[in-house]
This record gives structure tokens, sequence and C-alpha cells, in this order.
């Protein structure tokens, strides 16, 4: 088994997931629709915040397209025996179920993608930095694709995966920033925020679209929880198949 081998076998799995599950409709909307709603909720009180919601939204956009997908994909292969399947293919695990999280971080780009232009066609929002917001978005969207390939793999079925996603997601929409910030919580909730990746997603964004500084420490922990996510979810599928 070589390298070639194993590239040719991760690009089959990402081709073949992105044309049966990601790209219809349905899942499009809901990543987009439920950030854009939850923003408008909060800005009711103070519309002309709406584009200091900016970074978070394309945050959120990311975060729920990857997760969402993620909890469909990989629980419903583990269901059906797909994934037990690719284990016959000539490629280790990790490149299995790195895959998959890759798979979802397009789809995850592609969202975030669409919530970038609504925010700044739209709401008036600017990116001061190209460059370091397509780090941070690609970052972010591998990061929490990862984070929903954990929880995929942890549970048998989707909507279990879904629930258990919540848990994660929720509490990071009103702890990492994206309506609030930081320095305005409780100091007992500050350190669980600093523990959270979409926090870095949304500082790095906030800091590429107009904020101004350096986005070094937003791409090294996202970099890092990509990594410890994957082998995560690596170690997860591999008991649980045991």
């Amino acid at each position: 088994m070589t390298a070639w081998d194993e590239l040719e076998g991760l690009l089959a799995i990402v081709e073949k997931d992105l044309k049966a599950y990601y790209f219809k409709p349905p899942n499009i909307s809901w990543g987009i629709l439920f950030p854009l709603v939850l923003a408008l909720s909060f800005s009711l009180r103070n519309p002309e915040g709406l584009t200091e919601l900016a970074p978070g939204l394309v945050a959120l956009a990311s975060l729920f397209g990857t997760t969402s997908m993620e909890a469909i994909v990989v629980t419903f292969e583990k269901r059906v025996g797909a994934l037990e399947r690719l284990f016959l293919a000539p490629i280790s695990l990790h490149t299995i179920i790195l895959s998959k999280i890759l798979g979802g971080a397009i789809f995850g780009l592609v969202i975030s993608t669409v919530m970038t232009l609504l925010t700044t066609l739209v709401l008036g929002a600017q990116i001061a930095d190209i460059l370091g917001f397509i780090v941070i978005q690609v970052l972010t969207a591998l990061a929490h694709s990862a984070l929903g390939a954990m929880v995929a793999v942890s549970v048998k079925e989707v909507f279990e995966a879904q629930t258990l996603s919540n848990y994660f997601r929720f509490p990071m929409i009103f702890l990492c920033g994206v309506f609030i910030p930081i320095d305005e919580m409780p100091a007992l909730l500050r350190p669980l925020a600093y523990a959270l990746p979409l926090t870095y997603s949304v500082e790095g964004f906030k800091t590429t679209m107009g904020a101004g500084g350096d986005i070094t420490l937003q791409a090294i922990v996202l970099s890092l929880y990509t990594v410890a996510l994957v082998f995560t979810a690596a170690h997860l599928l591999k008991r649980n198949l045991e």
C-alpha cells in the first residue's frame, strides 16, 4: 500500500460522498438559514448591529453545515454497513476517516462562502485580510468537520448524532463570542469559551474582517483541534468496530 494508493482512495471516497450526500438543496438551506434566523432574532432590538455579527454568522454557517452533514453521512454509512465495506479497500483507517472529514469540510467551505457573500453584499461587511480570511475559513471547516465526525462515530443512529452534536453546538453559539463578546462574559465562563474551537474561528474572522491583528494564534489552535479530533475519531471508530 503506497501513498499514491492512499491518495487515490481518499479522493474517490470524497468524490462519492459529495455526489451522493452533500449538495442537496435541503442541506445547503439548513446551513445558511439557521444562522441567519438566529442572528435576526438577536438583532431585533438593535438592527444596526447586524453587520457586527457577520464574523459569527460565517463561523456558524461552517459549524452547522459540517457537523450536520457528518452526522448524516457517517452515521448512515455505519448503519447500512457501507463504512465497514470501505475497510476492504487497500487504504488505512485514518485515510477513510480523513476522507469523510474532507467531504464535510468542502461542504462547510461552500456554505460559509455563501454566507460570506450574503454578509458582504447585503449587510455591508468588509474583509480586510482576504488571505487570512481564507486560512481561517479552511481551518474552521476542517476543525468542525472533524468534530462532527468524532460525534458521528460514537453513536449508531442519525438522530443520536444530531442530538449529541447539539450538546456541543448550542453552548458554543452563546459562549464563543458570536453574539456576546467574550470580554463581556462572566469571568467564570471565559476559560470555557477559550477551550472551544468556535471561539478561535469567530476571533479569526473578526480579525480578518476589520478588527485587525494577527491570526497566528487562531490558526495554530484550529490546526491542533483538527489533528486531535481526526485521531480521536479514528480511535473511536476502530474501537467501535472491534
